[in-house]
């Protein structure tokens, strides 16, 4: 995943450009970029992996000056903001999506004369295959629209140029959100709304899908109408990837999380002694639950957050699990002798699940415990986002392979969760974590828990479609 911010204002505007992109870290955590605007571009991106946002880019608040910027952060190895030259003039770009056509669509535009630098994995950065789509259109809006016709997968832009206008395109589909936000002096635009409240920002709307705005110092416009029967925003968003504190479509995540939990304890008989939730995505849900269930809400694990982020967006495996084991502290005392519901955003691959969380909780001598993921099985790797990577990554496609002796293209059965099938899966998963029980959500639940039509949110990852 990535997240994108933008401001443009009538002061110096890096403090905001700074701490508005830094509140998108729960994003990614793999590169970062900063672009402001003065007398000319001026750019700077480095790799975040070993170290947070705040500390590669501190020195920026100092060194850059300008009343206009865009910055981004990633969770894949594409760098950007880039500087782009073109008839309308010079421009900087910020993308936050997947574009899985990026090869075919740049292998057209080379076929016409246009020439890509190659990333240090030999692939080519699919930003740049952005940028040039955009600047083969006759103006910004134009060649935006001419980005979301081409691509594949799914893509959210921020386009600032040489007047110091930023051009904000919300995906085809809406699968992502993006926020305008109004202060006296200012106009920010970003993907996560926890990025104004600290900031003095106001929340004034939400883009619609394929719409098109533009920022000035004057204020700020539709330059192109979105189309809300397109919507299908991303379920995850919700469940697991956005911050609480932000706001989707008009949706608090918090309060959906919470409905959550409340909807897995509505459908469970399990006796407990209390409620947790995995820190910190996984505690929403863990309050809805407890709170729906009428018993206690505990901490038996604590996250050590100072020097740790989320374990989900580091790219290699290896760093995930060495995140996930270090970031977790359990507390022995509350633990021993418990019988503990654990609430869970989602099982994707289950392996920071089973070695660190479950391990863990029963070295400390928990008497049951019971898991609860907020969402069902995670079936279909995401084609939209990087939210999940590979079918054979995924814990219910590895139990359906232990099943079946083989992988089938056909999952139909093991997607009800009222067939036998379903309840093999599960059982598979549940003995391959070693706990007590597990109980998934219900898809229905899930989206009514979200609030919005079936039919107006992505849950490809649960069904293929």
């Amino acid at each position: 995943m990535s997240g994108i911010f933008g401001v443009v204002s009538k002061k110096d505007c890096v403090t905001d450009l700074f701490h508005g992109t830094d509140y998108h870290s729960h994003m990614g955590a793999e590169r970062a970029g900063l672009v402001v605007l003065s007398d000319r571009f001026k750019q700077e991106i480095h790799r975040i992996g070993s170290e947070q946002f705040r500390g590669k880019f501190v020195h920026t608040l100092s060194e850059l000056k300008g009343n206009q910027g865009i910055g981004v952060i990633t969770g894949v190895r594409e760098s950007q903001p880039l500087i782009v030259g073109s008839k309308m003039g010079n421009f900087a770009i910020v993308l936050l999506g997947m574009i899985t056509n990026a090869d075919e669509v740049a292998k057209m535009l080379q076929e016409n004369g246009h020439v890509f630098s190659e990333m240090s994995d030999g692939k080519i950065n699919s930003v740049e295959v952005a940028a040039k789509i955009i600047a083969q259109g006759k103006d910004y809006v134009t060649g935006i629209n001419d980005l979301f016709d081409q691509i594949k997968g799914s893509a959210s832009v921020l386009i600032l140029d040489q007047n110091g206008t930023i051009y904000a395109g919300r995906d085809k589909y809406g699968r992502t959100p993006l926020a305008i936000g109004v202060r006296d002096d200012s106009i920010a635009v970003a993907s996560e709304t926890c990025a104004f409240a600290n900031l003095g920002y106001n929340t004034v709307k939400f883009l619609q899908p394929g719409e098109i705005d533009v920022i000035s110092k004057d204020g700020f416009s539709v330059v192109k109408e979105g189309n809300p029967d397109n919507l299908q925003v991303c379920a995850f968003l919700w469940i697991y990837t956005s911050f609480p504190a932000s706001c989707v479509d008009g949706i608090d995540v918090e309060l959906v999380r919470e409905r959550c939990g409340r909807a897995l304890a509505r459908r469970d008989d399990v006796d407990a002694d209390y409620a947790s939730g995995v820190p910190d995505s996984g505690v929403g849900h863990g309050l809805g639950y407890a709170a729906e269930k009428g018993i206690p809400f505990r901490r038996p694990l604590v996250k050590y957050t100072p020097s740790y982020g989320r374990s989900y967006t580091p790219v290699s495996q290896q760093e995930r699990d060495y995140i996930a084991r270090m970031k977790l502290i359990a507390i022995e005392d509350i633990i021993k002798n418990q019988r503990i519901v654990i609430c869970e955003d989602s099982i994707v691959r289950g392996t920071q699940l089973k070695n660190e969380t479950v391990k863990k909780l029963w070295g400390a001598n928990a008497k049951e415990l019971h898991i609860r993921p907020a969402c069902p099985p995670l079936m279909f790797p995401c084609v939209y986002l990087s939210s999940t990577r590979s079918i054979n990554e995924l814990a219910a496609r590895r139990a359906i392979f232990a099943l079946e002796g083989r992988n089938i293209d056909d999952v139909s059965e093991y997607i009800d969760h009222n067939s036998t099938k379903y309840q093999q899966m599960v059982e598979w998963i549940r003995n391959d974590l070693g706990v007590t029980t597990l109980r998934y959500q219900l898809l229905d639940d899930m989206v009514e828990a979200i609030g919005l039509p079936k039919d107006r949110v992505c849950l490809y990852c649960w069904r293929g479609y």
